[in-house]
Formats: structure tokens, C-alpha cells, sequence
């Protein structure tokens, strides 16, 4: 043997013992030793397992008796393993029940003697079958015969709204519906046993309230809702809600109000755009709240979220604006006039390819009312994750999904030419793309996505309006940031379709003063025209 030189003999004196190193340090060796575990755990199966069943039954353990053969451990059969078995490879290692391993007995079912596994009760009921507590049964049977008591041949409208209300939890608005999906009339009453059946079939006795909700709404052997199963809903509450008294005697402006409001609640909920609003869909948004609060507020402008006849009054009246012929129906001229020709044309064109979505209309070339509401609030309000899709896929020419430079240049290129029509001193492109890229830290720098835009709301309005909204992208350019401040402290809370709804309702609500002074005016009422200019702005 070569003598190890100087260096290398004090490092190696040095080197500590195998027992003080971890055996992690071998992985080689640590694979050995679990092999020589489990064919030592095979071939003691027996043993083991009448082990395990003496300590279950509280039996005295008894040691087990000392095989007569060479342990797998002994010098012997040592040496004969590790001269048949090459070592395994750490990065690759051997699987003890591969064909190479060393032969152990098979294992089977009757070999095994486990006692049975006890009986779990059923904790997932993807039907909402749910078994219900006999306490809850009792205590609604009990709530309900007791409403019942004073009327045993069936509840009129108004105790049974009550009763609904009290002992279902169900929102006022949801009571009446109710009432006449059972009783058939305003006029008709709900016996029990009706009640009993409808509610008990569907499982709704300890249901979420949404889930209560959905099937009073929900027609038989129809899984989802769609347009006309909200319009019960919507007639309760254009006859009983206080706050739409004044629309009784206008039957047009009555359908069209709940056709707006039913229009608002699948843009908000409906997601997938299909036109059939399913459970899950209508759990995720707040329709609850927004009935709830139909319960608390006389005033209906107060409920923000769907049925404010404000709103109602905003969408409709822009739509009257462009409808210059009153046909209900928007080409493509009638359209580029909205917001005082804010849009470019490529972007009409690409709403009117029906890029976007499908126009109801039918009518090629023609938008109808219900994509005008799709339309107006994708428009007004970009951070929904309806509007960043509504207008994602009219900038996504090739539709893979992502948006990038050449695409934002093909729509970025006329802003620029009606910049420079109006004036203006023009951005540069690069220098637009560079704002954008640092506001909206996409994943892969020149590819927008869907996901970074949803990422950064609300920021990722500025990445649509610079594209093809030109008022709005200098308003972004010019902004005043003591005016924003303010503009903040006023409309606090308040999402962008609210802060627009709200601003234009009264620059219409100041026309239509203007418009009733200036009549009375013509017919020669002058002396009264003061009085009759405050007693509008006091009704406003």
C-alpha cells in the first residue's frame, strides 16, 4: 500500500467515527437497512401481527422465539448479500417491493387478521339530503302550527308573509313571491299540508337562506334560473316595496324596470354568461343582502346594489339618447355618439362583431336594450371581473388569451390620430406601454393577461381606456390630485357605475327641471317661474 502523505494522513486521523455521523450522510447504506427491515418484517408477519392482537386483547406479551437458522443480520448471510446485491444509486433508489429485491412472503387478505373497520355515518351529501335533527323538525312543526292556529283552512297573504318571514327567515319581497307560487293569487290562501310539502321536499328546513332562495325561484325539474324566473319576484316588489309607488300607474316604465334590474343581477352573478344563473353562481354575489335590505330601506335608491330606480333611470335614459329613432335598437352611428364620441371606431367595430358577446337583438348589425345594459356597464365601470372580460376579448384580435404590443398598437394608433385632431399633444407609444408595464407588473413582461389585469384592479381600467376610451385616458393624463382627493371624500364607498350613476342622475334630473320650467314658461306662466324652478330642485 502507498503511504498517504502528510496532509491527507492528518485529515484522515481526524475524520470521525461512523458512529458519529448521521446516517442520513449514507444514503446507500439507510436504503440497505430499510431492505433488511421489511424482508425481516416479512418473514416475522406472524409473530408481529399475534403481537399486535395480545395487546388489543390485554393479553401478556410473550417474547418470541429465537429462530434456529442465521439471522439476516449475521456475518454469514451478510456477506452473501451484499456480494449478490449491487449497491443502489442515490439518485435513483431501489424500491423494496421491486422485482429485485430480495424474496419475502406474499401478503395476503387472510394472512393480514385485522378486525373489521367500524362503520363511519355519512358525513357528504352532494344532494343537500342532509338528514335533519328530529329537535329542528319539531321546533318549525311547532312555529308553523302555531301560525296556523287562527287560519286552519290556509294563510292569507299577509300572515303568511309574516310566518315566512319569522320562522323561515325569508326576506319580505321572497315571502310574497312565495305566497303566489303556492297559492296561485294575491287573493288565495296556503294550507299547511301545501307549505309542509314544498318546503320539506326540497330539504330547505336547516338550508343556507340563498339555497332557500333559489328554489322558491326555481321552476320543476330545472336545475338553474334564468330571465323569466325573476319576474314574480320583480312583480312583488313593483307592487308592495314603498319606494316604487310612483310607478303604478306607468305599466311601460314597470316592465322596464324590472327587466333592467333582472339584466344587473345576471351581469353581476351570472359568470359564465350563459344566461342560466345556478346556485353556485348566485352564493358567490350578494342578492341575499340586496333583498335584505329591500326589508330596511323605504327609500329604493338606497339599495345600490341592483334595484336602485336611479340606476334604472340612468341606463335608460342614455339609451333613449342614442335611440334617435326610437326603434330600440343602436347601430353602429347611433353607438359612437356615446359619452360625446369618447370610443374609438376599431372598438365599435369589435362590439359589433360581437366579439364581447352575442347581441339578443337578432337583428344583424343592431344592439338591443339587454346588450346596451352589458354594454353600459362594462363601460363605466372596468374593475368587474364582467367588464375585464367583456372588453379583454375585443382587444384579444388572435383570441390566445394574451394581449401584446402589436395588438395595443392597432387600437393605440388612432387614439393618436384624434389626438392630433384635437390638438393635443400626443403620447407616445412606447412611452404608454412603459406607464402600463409599471402599473400593472404583468408576469411576462409585454403579455397582459386576464390574470394581471384582475390582479391590479383597479388600475387596469387605465390599460382599456388608453386603448380605445380617449376622454377618459386624458382625463387619467390631465388629473388634478386635489380634485381626486375630494372626489374620494365625496363618493367614499361608492364603486365607479355608482359614482356615475349618481352624477348623471342629477345632470338628467337638472335637464328635465330645465325642460318643465321652459314649458311652463312657453304657455306664459313667467311670473311663477322661480316658484316652480325651486319646487322641482325641493322634489329632486
Amino acid at each position: 500500500m502507498l503511504p498517504l502523505s502528510g496532509s491527507t494522513y492528518t485529515s484522515y486521523v481526524q475524520r470521525p467515527s461512523m458512529d458519529q455521523l448521521p446516517l442520513q450522510s449514507f444514503p446507500c447504506a439507510k436504503l440497505k437497512l430499510d431492505q433488511f427491515f421489511l424482508q425481516w418484517l416479512a418473514d416475522h408477519q406472524d409473530v408481529v401481527t399475534s403481537l399486535l392482537e395480545d395487546v388489543q386483547a390485554g393479553r401478556p406479551l410473550r417474547g418470541p422465539v429465537a429462530p434456529s437458522g442465521p439471522s439476516p443480520l449475521s456475518p454469514s448471510t451478510a456477506h452473501a448479500i451484499f456480494a449478490s446485491t449491487p449497491p443502489l444509486s442515490p439518485s435513483k433508489p431501489r424500491s423494496p417491493r421491486s422485482p429485485l429485491s430480495p424474496q419475502r412472503k406474499s401478503i395476503t387478505a387472510s394472512s393480514l387478521k385485522r378486525p373489521p373497520l367500524a362503520a363511519l355515518p355519512q358525513f357528504y351529501f352532494p344532494s343537500s339530503n342532509a338528514p335533519v335533527p328530529e329537535s329542528a323538525r319539531d321546533e318549525f312543526s311547532r312555529r308553523v302550527d302555531k301560525a296556523y292556529e287562527a287560519h286552519p283552512q290556509g294563510l292569507p297573504q299577509k300572515p303568511f308573509v309574516d310566518m315566512a318571514h319569522e320562522v323561515c327567515d325569508l326576506a319580505t319581497m321572497i315571502g310574497y313571491t312565495l305566497f303566489r307560487r303556492l297559492a296561485g293569487s294575491d287573493s288565495g290562501v296556503v294550507p299547511k299540508d301545501v307549505f309542509y310539502k314544498f318546503w320539506l321536499s326540497r330539504n330547505l328546513l336547516t338550508a343556507p337562506r340563498v339555497k332557500q332562495v333559489f328554489e322558491v325561484l326555481r321552476r320543476e325539474r330545472q336545475q338553474y334560473l334564468v330571465y323569466n324566473d325573476f319576474s314574480p319576484l320583480m312583480e312583488c316588489i313593483l307592487q308592495y316595496h314603498p319606494g316604487l309607488e310612483f310607478l303604478h300607474e306607468t305599466a311601460e316604465f314597470q316592465k322596464k324596470y324590472a327587466e333592467t334590474v333582472i339584466l344587473r343581477i345576471f351581469y353581476t352573478l351570472n359568470r359564465s354568461g350563459s344566461g342560466q344563473l345556478t346556485l353556485r353562481e348566485m352564493r358567490r354575489g350578494e342578492f341575499i343582502e340586496a333583498l335584505d335590505l329591500l326589508d330596511k330601506e323605504d327609500d329604493i335608491n338606497k339599495v345600490l346594489k341592483f334595484f336602485s330606480y336611479e340606476h334604472f333611470y340612468v341606463i335608460y335614459c342614455k339609451f333613449w339618447e342614442l335611440d334617435t329613432d326610437h326603434d330600440f335598437l343602436l347601430d353602429k352611428s347611433d353607438l359612437a355618439h356615446y359619452g360625446q364620441c369618447a370610443l374609438s371606431y376599431l372598438i365599435i367595430d369589435r362590439i359589433f362583431e360581437e366579439v364581447p358577446r352575442r347581441f339578443s337583438s337578432k337583428q344583424p348589425g343592431k344592439m338591443g336594450y339587454e346588450d346596451f345594459v352589458w354594454f353600459i356597464l362594462s363601460e363605466e365601470d372596468k374593475t368587474t371581473d364582467t367588464a375585464m372580460e367583456y372588453w379583454f376579448k375585443c382587444v384579444d384580435l388572435d383570441c390566445d388569451g394574451v394581449v401584446r404590443p402589436r395588438e395595443m398598437w392597432y387600437f393605440y394608433e388612432e387614439q393618436l390620430k384624434r389626438l392630433e385632431n384635437l390638438s393635443q399633444e400626443p403620447v407616445l407609444f412606447e412611452d404608454m406601454v412603459c406607464q402600463l408595464h409599471d402599473m400593472l407588473q404583468p408576469e411576462v413582461e409585454g403579455a397582459y393577461t386576464i390574470r394581471d389585469l384582475k390582479r391590479t384592479k383597479p388600475q387596469s381600467a387605465l390599460f382599456f381606456n388608453a386603448l380605445f376610451n380617449l376622454h377618459k385616458f386624458l382625463s387619467f393624463e390631465n388629473r388634478d390630485p386635489f380634485a381626486m382627493r375630494a372626489e374620494a371624500g365625496e363618493f367614499a364607498g361608492l364603486t365607479d357605475w355608482e359614482k356615475y350613476a349618481k352624477i348623471e342622475y342629477y345632470r338628467l334630473a337638472a335637464e328635465d327641471d330645465q325642460e318643465e320650467v321652459q314649458m311652463e314658461a312657453d304657455e306664459g306662466v313667467w311670473p311663477d317661474v322661480d316658484t316652480a324652478m325651486m319646487d322641482a330642485l325641493d322634489r329632486k
